[in-house]
């Protein structure tokens, strides 16, 4: 029987809407924002209404292909989201404009880009007019063939650079610059000023943001949550988080919510552990999901050394009793390195289309949604039950 369970928190107990909608509106912001690319053919609004919100989504997803590829290869991480497809498209910009002033995007590949590349590169487009629109569903067909690894995605945009231009370099990997500044913009789209301020430590570009911190849209009855949560902590089963949102951004809304404090303090792991493990062992980021390490610094507990969860041999011996809640393929990649089991919850972006998915990777549950998860405790117990009487009448 399980001894633990570590609940994923996007597309398990919190809608995945407002994180993607932030994705999109990342993406939307540093192609057309004057304070960065400030390309024609959208208005930027740093305060837009649900409408306009839908309408950026609707572009950026490509009527939502785009993430559902995207999660079928085991891209969790919002921030290596908005990195690739922002990303990719700039590639497509500067191949575009290396027709026409090719030693200016020789110097743009061979330096790290910041907010100010993005400005001068923007000054470059409106100055030369090159052949360039965004299309957003082409990434599906460029990157197709790539593995089921968000590194490798993002590797393939500097290598479909190199293709074209010659020049090796990394500006679009993991942890560059260009993906440092997508991670700010998310940031100040998903927090909102006041909130960006505090935990940044800076000031937002565009102070206008209102942020979606505190409008997050539980998946269930929060009552009906919490009363399962207490029941499974009556049954002696340790509960913790392992998630791709940073710590504020998972504390917050679940103390709102109300669930905050049904999880064991030591072991909710956030993308702020993530983040200090890889400035601190480098050569094995990233580490976030599918690598399992956020759900393996949950298992050992937050007080223990990084190192324990860096450099743990996997699988674990007693993985078997610890089950893993989640909605991706990331979530279970991470459990099949670690012997767990894994219960999926169809509350993801692809909802129920997700089953399929889930019964070809041999998920042993699979639950409509998370309140589904006591019924399943429930019925493991009799079972092992029963079989332990048949076993003494035996």
């Amino acid at each position: 029987m399980y001894e633990m369970i570590l609940f994923d928190v996007d597309g398990v107990l919190l809608s995945e809407k407002r994180c993607f909608d932030t994705t999109c509106l990342t993406v939307w912001e540093l192609l057309h924002s004057p304070r960065a690319l400030g390309l024609p053919g959208a208005d930027f609004d740093p305060a837009p209404d649900e409408e306009t919100i839908d309408k950026v989504r609707k572009k950026v997803f490509n009527d939502e292909q785009i993430l559902e590829w995207l999660k079928s290869r085991g891209v969790n991480s919002n921030w290596d989201m908005a990195a690739l497809l922002f990303g990719y498209q700039l590639q497509e910009l500067l191949k575009a404009l290396n027709k026409k002033e090719p030693e200016f995007v020789a110097a743009v590949l061979r330096k790290p880009l910041n907010r100010d590349a993005l400005v001068r590169i923007g000054e470059m487009v409106r100055e030369v007019k090159p052949d360039f629109v965004p299309r957003y569903g082409e990434l599906t067909e460029r990157l197709d063939h790539t593995s089921v690894d968000r590194v490798d995605l993002l590797g393939q945009v500097n290598r479909l650079a190199e293709e074209w231009s010659g020049i090796p370099t990394r500006v679009f990997a993991h942890g560059s610059g260009l993906w440092n500044l997508t991670r700010d913009t998310y940031q100040e789209w998903y927090l909102g000023r006041e909130w960006f301020e505090k935990q940044e430590k800076k000031a937002p570009i565009h102070p206008e943001k209102r942020g979606f911190l505190e409008q997050e849209i539980p998946l269930a009855d929060p009552a009906k949550i919490r009363s399962m949560l207490e029941e499974l902590n009556r049954r002696g089963i340790v509960l913790g988080i392992g998630t791709g949102r940073p710590e504020l951004e998972t504390h917050v809304p679940l103390k709102t919510l109300g669930l905050m404090d049904a999880f064991d303090t030591n072991r909710i792991v956030t993308a702020s552990d993530v983040e200090r493990a890889e400035e601190v062992y480098p050569n094995h980021a990233p580490l976030g999901k599918p690598h399992p390490y956020t759900y393996v610094k949950a298992f050992f507990g937050r007080e223990t050394s990084d190192t324990k969860s860096v450099a743990a041999r996997l699988p674990l011996p007693r993985g078997k009793r610890v089950l893993i809640v989640g909605d991706s393929v990331a979530d279970l990649l991470a459990a099949r390195r670690m012997g767990c089991s894994f219960a999926a919850t169809l509350t993801g972006p692809s909802g129920t289309k997700a089953r399929g998915k889930f019964e070809e990777m041999e998920a042993e549950h699979i639950l409509e949604n998370v309140t589904g998860l006591l019924p399943l405790i429930e019925r493991l117990e009799e079972e092992q039950k029963a079989a332990e009487e048949a076993g003494q009448t035996d």
